[in-house]
């Protein structure tokens, strides 16, 4: 089996005189064609574990594989989405798209085609020639999917895509993802701090606690594909979400409001 493998991985920041221990023994084997959620709470190096798997920094200690390659550098196969879909105000959509064959130094009249035919699974096949002030914010989010994945990676890494979109255009690019994921089978790392997010997309949710990031649990979903809107209302959905949340309780990430009078509220 490729895939990814990450072994005995921890990360150390030098901030001027201070250390940061941001990872610690961080161990998983994600396989072929899998969705990952990483979810966790702000500063525990989600993120950072993301970019330890792209090569864009190298690990302290341990060692990452990706597809039986040792990550040394920065890796070439792979498709980056960010929180801001980082479009050039200057290129129409399908050349923002196309940008990324320009940069890789590949032909970039052969992508044309595909180009416009992963606009077309964005549902953007009508804005090809419009420019990133003249889209949504959800539409320049598909715009940035359909260019991390014209390379036809087999690996697609999403650090917080959704998180600066409004709730309506965050369930609908979910959606979206997720039949993209179907129909394209990637290997995908999903970094969110939405609990429900990583239930309703991920095969397996990493959870992890406050830093130094290590993973606390890690839980297997099984929710019927393709889960659309219909997975809200399943019970084992709600187990699913009950569970990570009793988990932050746990490690102190979540906390009940005090009651009037100082009393705390009772946990549910």
């Amino acid at each position: 089996m490729n895939g990814i493998q990450i072994k005995g991985v921890t990360k150390r920041y030098r901030l001027a005189r201070q250390e940061i221990l941001a990872l610690q023994q961080i161990d998983v084997n994600i396989s072929p064609g899998e969705f990952i959620a990483v979810v966790g709470p702000s500063g525990c190096g989600k993120s950072t574990l993301m970019r330890l798997v792209a090569g864009l920094h190298p690990v302290t200690t341990g060692s990452i594989t990706v597809e039986g390659r040792p990550v040394s550098g920065p890796v070439t196969d792979v498709g980056i989405v960010f929180q801001s879909p980082v479009l050039l105000d200057w290129l129409n959509t399908l050349d923002n798209v196309l940008f990324q064959a320009d940069i890789r130094g590949l032909p970039v009249a052969e992508y044309r085609a595909r180009a416009m035919e992963l606009l077309r699974q964005v549902s953007l096949q009508d804005f090809a020639n419009s420019y990133p002030y003249e889209l949504s914010g959800g539409m320049r989010q598909r715009a940035a999917i359909a260019r991390a994945l014209l390379h036809d990676p087999p690996l697609l890494l999403m650090d917080e895509p959704f998180g600066a979109l409004d709730a309506l255009t965050r369930e609908q690019m979910r959606l979206d993802l997720e039949q993209l994921w179907v129909t394209t089978r990637k290997t995908v790392i999903f970094i969110t701090h939405s609990v429900d997010e990583a239930v309703l997309l991920a095969d397996r949710v990493l959870v992890m606690g406050p830093r130094p990031g290590r993973i606390v649990r890690e839980l297997r979903v099984n929710l019927p594909r393709v889960r659309g809107l219909e997975a809200r209302r399943d019970r084992r959905f709600f187990d699913y979400c009950g569970e990570i949340n009793e988990i932050f309780f746990s490690q102190g990430v979540l906390r009940q409001a005090d009651e009037p009078g100082g009393a705390q509220a009772p946990k549910p």
